[in-house]
C-alpha cells in the first residue's frame, strides 16, 4: 500500500492529530492516508490533510519514506512531507482531531513506537529513509538512514 503524512510546522508547534479511525484509530500522528489510483505523493498529502483537517497545506517538501511491514496489515511505503504554511482553520472531523503540539512535548507515548525514530528529523528538516518491521503494534526492528534523498532506490521493503 502507498500512503503519506504531513506535518505542519508553525510557531514552535507542529500540527499531529488524534486518529479516529482505520489503521492507528486512537493514536497520535500526523494527518495522511492512502495513495488513491492516479495520484502522486504529493497530491495524496493535500487532499489528505484537506480531508482530516479542513486545512491546505502550502509548499510542502518530502523528506522521507518509511517502510512498514507488519504482521496484520499489508506492507505500506509512506511518504513524508513537511510544511510550513496553510491555509484554512484545522478542524476536527469524522476522521481527525487537531492536536498542536509544541515541538519540544511531542507525544510519543501515544504514537506508533517508530515515530520517535524520525520525526525529529521532519522537525529538523534533515531527509531520511526508515524501515521498519512490527508484530501488531510491537517493534520487532528498525534502520533510519539519515541525510539521503534518493527514495525508494536506496529503501527496499523489509520483507
Amino acid at each position: 500500500m502507498l500512503a503519506t503524512l504531513m506535518f505542519v510546522v508553525r510557531d514552535g508547534q507542529v500540527l499531529l492529530i488524534e486518529k479516529k479511525r482505520g489503521l492507528g484509530a486512537g493514536k497520535i500522528n500526523g494527518p495522511g492516508g492512502k495513495i488513491e489510483l492516479g495520484e502522486t505523493p504529493l497530491q495524496a498529502v493535500i487532499r489528505e490533510t484537506q480531508e482530516e483537517l479542513c486545512i491546505t497545506p502550502h509548499a510542502p517538501r518530502k523528506l522521507g519514506e518509511l517502510w512498514f511491514a507488519m504482521s496484520d496489515h499489508p506492507d505500506i511505503l509512506c511518504h513524508v512531507f513537511r510544511s510550513d504554511q496553510f491555509s484554512g482553520t484545522p478542524t476536527e472531523t469524522a476522521e481527525a482531531t487537531p492536536l498542536w503540539t509544541p515541538v519540544n512535548a511531542i507525544p510519543y507515548p501515544l504514537m506508533w513506537a517508530d515515530d520517535r525514530h524520525w520525526l525529529p528529523l521532519v522537525l529538523e528538516q534533515q531527509p531520511f529513509l526508515g524501515r521498519f518491521v512490527f508484530s501488531a503494534e510491537n517493534l520487532l526492528w528498525s534502520e533510519i538512514l539519515h541525510g539521503t534523498e534518493k527514495w525508494s532506490e536506496t529503501c527496499q521493503s523489509p520483507t
